[in-house]
């Protein structure tokens, strides 16, 4: 590492202001603070001594990544294995054929958004954050394996330039990158992204009997009146269990809970990801839910009787709460504000699944909504607490003037 670290050193002058790759200089620095750590120090007070730093944040996102990505590597390759009737499919051949499913998907995502984020640091003479390394990978974990790879490539196009570009880059974002890529193909693209035949990769000669591909989500917004929801997923093979233990089809990491549980429990011990937020989701799920099951089953869709913990483990929201909703720059900043935040994410999560028969997923947009809200939501909060100070220091001053 220290022969690495010479040669980096010795050909900075070249990057430099003046030197002949002057225009490439982010190019030089992202290698050099991505091998290394950065040697740069405030020179001037006040100083603030902390080890955590936005390469540490975003490095330590990609560590909560790690078991998702490969929960969805190996899910992937099992779905296309059991479909396909492929014969003596073993846990290795699982891995293998997943890989090969989604890793063309992760990689399109990182070169062609790189290269996007490089142009542009390139030509504002920015650094090249680590921020995007999270994007790039969070976005293709949300996407079926079936997504075909030039629309992966449009999309994150469309997340990096739309989504944080426009508005100046890193850290001044209004809405989560890969979550605009997301719902950008989503209305884009919608037969490739939503619907029952996109969540596994199925080859036409060899099909299962009895294979469909519908998703849990979708069982529950299609059972019929006066039907009980709950029966309906157990007959088409989505028990609880079934759902919390993710070997079914769907994103290529949203399906199993508890990769999700062990990167959201580093996120926290770790100080990253806002545990407000991820509980206040869980809080206002659990009440929206409670509240619809109160709604009598005669007069509205079977969906409204499902219990809160079969809407927790369906679908994309503990994926979503978790990497999407706690993204630091477009979430609330506030405490109190997170509470908020996330509780409101929960509430019209399922106001969206339940009540759009059309859309029985709600989470992308519930998150992309409360990011537009979330500024609103922390000047109310900050408001609020410069008004109680100012009462307080009135008060104050009152009991000082009549002692």
């Amino acid at each position: 590492m220290k022969f690495l670290l010479k040669r980096l050193h010795k050909n900075r002058h070249l990057y430099e202001p003046g030197g002949k790759l002057e225009a490439l200089f982010p190019l030089y620095e992202a290698q050099e603070t991505f091998l290394f750590t950065p040697p740069h120090q405030a020179k001037g007070a006040p100083h603030v001594r902390d080890g955590l730093d936005l390469k540490r944040a975003m490095m330590t996102v990609i560590f909560a990544l790690i078991p998702p990505t490969l929960w969805g590597i190996y899910n992937a390759g099992l779905q296309y294995n059991v479909v396909n009737q492929i014969e003596n499919a073993s846990t290795m051949t699982h891995w293998i054929q997943g890989a090969m499913i989604v890793m063309p998907i992760i990689l399109v995502s990182y070169i062609v958004g790189g290269i996007i984020e490089v142009a542009f640091c390139i030509i504002r003479k920015h650094e090249v954050n680590e921020g995007f390394l999270v994007t790039g990978l969070l976005f293709p974990l949300t996407l079926p394996p079936t997504i075909p790879l030039w629309q992966v490539a449009v999309g994150i196009a469309f997340g990096i330039l739309i989504g944080k570009e426009i508005f100046g880059g890193t850290g001044f974002n209004v809405l989560n990158p890969a979550l605009t890529a997301r719902a950008f193909l989503f209305f884009a693209y919608p037969a490739q992204i939503s619907g029952d035949a996109v969540w596994t990769v199925v080859k036409a000669d060899n099909v299962i009997d009895g294979f469909t591909g519908a998703t849990p989500l979708a069982v529950a917004a299609a059972t019929p009146a006066g039907a009980s929801v709950i029966d309906a997923l157990n007959e088409a093979g989505f028990s609880w269990s079934t759902m919390f233990g993710g070997a079914i089809g769907g994103s290529i990491a949203e399906t199993s809970v508890i990769p999700i549980l062990l990167g959201a429990a580093l996120l926290i011990a770790m100080g990253i990801g806002a545990w407000r937020i991820m509980a206040g989701g869980v809080i206002g799920l659990t009440i929206a839910a409670s509240l619809m099951n109160l709604l009598p089953a005669d007069n509205f869709s079977p969906f409204t009787q499902l219990p809160f913990y079969y809407h927790m483990v369906m679908g994309s929201f503990l994926f979503g709460i978790v990497y999407m909703a706690t993204d630091p720059v477009s979430a609330a900043a506030t405490n109190t504000g997170k509470w908020i935040y996330g509780i409101l994410i929960g509430v019209l999560a399922i106001i969206i699944r339940v009540g759009n028969p059309a859309f029985p997923e709600g989470v992308m947009l519930a998150i992309l909504f409360m990011n537009v809200m979330a500024p609103m939501i922390d000047h109310y909060v900050v408001q609020g607490h410069v008004r109680k100070r100012r009462a307080d220091i009135e008060a104050r001053r009152l009991s000082y003037a009549k002692g």
